[in-house]
């Protein structure tokens, strides 16, 4: 048995019960702990990975990785969201071996800290290592499209699932970008999304929505469904936005001769439309800068704007 092997094999299969009831999980995501009914959940990024978009490469090592998933949770991090398998457009896959062997380490690591993460993965067997090596949420890209077996450890292990939008993976999916009308047919493929989850006995309550900014959408579609998140609020179930530090920002910000505004310089739109995300509704926003979108909220709540929530109008 190689070493990347054994991660899978030795965690599939969790030696404690996954069960996290409705009760803690409203807890543990919301921030109900300290009295905060209007805190929307940050969840920061932590990529292991040495190709991701924006932070690739900087976190490979588990050490480093397991110091800034607690930096992270410092920093106002509600939920630490980790990943070992870049979905950045045109990104090849890796083996869940080797995916595996990337993030149960680091979850093991903050667990052991205290720190709240999700797993970022499409593949069951790689989300049933992680709950057992300490995550609580699973957070997959392909709302069960890309690994049928999914339903069955979210099923089992009771714990929160967040389902995006998803048509193909990241080699193939900008030709997959092709709407009529990109809020209409997002919401319906995710409550097809839905409807299968519960089908294959989810429970409803552990549902978490995303509309997928980016994948398998243009820079006008992403405008969209932003414009019309409401939309996605209204359907009843936790809303996730994650649209921290994306190519249709760089696009935007982009100097007069065209050039996308670099990466890490897209900070300050991307809190902009996370606090316009929290004011139509959204359940939390998935970002990279934890320390700068807490401030942003901070004011925000000051402000009275919880009462700014619209409706998909």
């Amino acid at each position: 048995m190689s070493h990347q092997t054994s991660y899978i094999r030795a965690t599939t299969r969790p030696s404690y019960p996954l069960s996290v009831t409705s009760q803690a999980r409203d807890a543990q995501l919301t921030g109900e702990e300290s009295g905060r009914r209007d805190h929307p959940v940050v969840m920061g990024i932590l990529n292991v990975t040495p190709d991701s978009f924006s932070d690739g490469g900087r976190y490979t090592d588990v050490d480093s990785a397991i110091e800034h998933g607690m930096a992270l949770h410092r920093a106002g991090a509600d939920i630490v969201d980790i990943g070992g398998e870049s979905t950045r457009p045109g990104a090849e896959r890796v083996d869940a071996e080797t995916e595996a062997a990337r993030v149960v380490p680091v979850i093991a690591g903050l667990a052991a800290a205290g720190v709240p993460m999700s797993i970022d993965t499409t593949r069951a067997v790689v989300a049933a290592a992680a709950l057992a090596a300490g995550a609580t949420v699973i957070n997959d890209v392909s709302g069960g499209l890309a690994d049928r077996g999914m339903a069955t450890v979210a099923r089992d292990a009771g714990c929160p699932w967040i389902l995006m939008h998803w048509r193909g993976h990241s080699r193939d999916m900008n030709k997959l970008a092709v709407y009529h009308d990109v809020v209409t047919e997002v919401r319906d493929e995710l409550l097809e999304r839905v409807d299968d989850a519960v089908g294959a006995g989810v429970d409803p309550g552990q549902i978490i929505l995303d509309p997928g900014l980016g994948f398998a959408k243009n820079a006008e579609h992403n405008w969209q469904l932003t414009r019309h998140f409401g939309a996605f609020v209204d359907l009843g179930y936790p809303v996730l936005f994650a649209a921290s530090r994306k190519t249709y920002l760089g696009r935007l910000l982009a100097d007069p001769e065209g050039n996308p505004r670099p990466v890490g310089e897209r900070e300050a739109a991307t809190l902009a439309t996370s606090i316009l995300a929290v004011a139509a509704g959204a359940w939390g926003v998935r970002v990279h800068d934890v320390r700068g979108t807490a401030d942003a909220l901070a004011v925000w709540r000051a402000s009275g704007a919880p009462h700014l929530k619209q409706s998909a109008t």
